[in-house]
């Protein structure tokens, strides 16, 4: 989280200032929690222009409930499949979710090329007919991202955006279903933001279960059960950082453009000692996967870079070698010690 969000969740801890107790203590039925909610959408909705059309629910379960969930409300009792993108780790686990509900095809794998680059519109073939496509707009483990738009006007498009929610402006009005769990750019695990269109919602059989109904959710106003009264109160916090101290999605892309950019930079002038996972054109601006000549410099890497304060560079077990986060919070100082570290290692080895 940035530093003054941080400084704001510490005194909100011990006491908020407008309500004279700990954030941990406040009641998620007071008419204060009932204003965050109500200001942390409204931030939301300004930031990325969201249409009217559209509602913004705070639940829980994370994006791997909204795996369920999607399918549940469009894709049951489908004559058509629901077409999906497999993109790499995250989308393999929406896809294996989403065979309980219905039937779906996949349009493209990555498995092939180990998950190493995105498809290219060439290779998309979209139907008319299908209820909805779904993809993955950040594969946090490979460090791929899509740099446009997919699909089809005339079907809706779904798309997991937890790790690059906010962190650039978005054509929201192309998209039926926008879900982003927390913890990567707008707040602490615990809160998943949900943007999906009324025409979806109605959808919602009255069968489903009601923790599991978009419509339930959207008449509770966020508050069905004990919602996350702590991780929610952050998510204000950042946006309010992002609308008056960032100035805006553009102004934060140009900051994540730059961070990606110097990163990048260190691997593509390392003359292979740095091994970059994604196609070029697909790099994503959140994560930079990468690999080093051989298992022992990689450990030697890790073990000296934590000597320096670095943390979280380790790879997913999915694939191993050394992985940059660079959401949001980062800041470019961070970054350009980061490479600065980088270079110095490759100097020494």
């Amino acid at each position: 989280m940035p530093e003054t969000v941080l400084a704001q969740v510490q005194q909100a801890i011990v006491e908020v200032p407008e309500v004279g107790l700990s954030i941990l203590g406040i009641s998620h039925r007071s008419d204060w929690f009932a204003a965050v909610v109500e200001e942390a959408e409204s931030n939301i909705r300004t930031l990325l222009g969201l249409p009217q059309d559209f509602h913004v629910l705070f639940l829980q379960g994370g994006a791997t409930q909204q795996f369920s969930m999607v399918p549940m409300t469009l894709l049951r009792g489908s004559e058509h499949p629901a077409e999906y993108i497999d993109s790499g780790y995250w989308s393999r686990k929406v896809i294996q979710e989403a065979r309980r509900e219905g039937p779906i095809k996949t349009l493209w794998s990555g498995e092939a090329c180990r998950y190493s680059r995105l498809p290219t519109d060439e290779e998309l073939t979209f139907s008319p007919d299908a209820p909805y496509l779904h993809y993955v707009a950040n594969e946090t483990v490979e460090g791929l991202q899509f740099h446009r738009v997919l699909g089809r006007d005339d079907v809706p498009r779904i798309c997991d955006m937890s790790s690059d929610f906010l962190s650039k402006p978005c054509d929201a009005d192309k998209f039926s279903v926008i879900y982003a769990h927390a913890q990567k750019n707008i707040g602490p695990a615990g809160v998943t933001v949900v943007l999906v269109r009324d025409a979806v919602a109605r959808q919602a059989s009255d069968d489903l279960p009601s923790f599991l109904n978009y419509r339930r959710h959207i008449e509770a106003r966020s508050n069905l059960n004990t919602p996350p009264v702590f991780a929610i109160y952050v998510v204000l916090l950042v946006t309010r950082w992002l609308l008056n101290d960032i100035g805006g999605l553009a102004n934060m892309a140009g900051i994540n453009r730059l961070k990606a950019q110097q990163l990048y930079a260190a691997l593509d002038e390392a003359e292979g000692f740095y091994q970059g996972w994604a196609n070029k054109a697909d790099r994503s601006n959140m994560n930079v996967a990468f690999t080093l000549p051989d298992e022992r410099l990689q450990q030697a890497f890790f073990e000296q870079s934590r000597a320096l304060g670095f943390s979280g560079l380790e790879g997913h077990r999915a694939i191993g070698g050394v992985r940059a986060s660079i959401y949001n919070a980062l800041s470019l100082p961070a970054v350009e010690q980061l490479t600065q570290f980088m270079h110095d290692f490759r100097r020494r080895h």
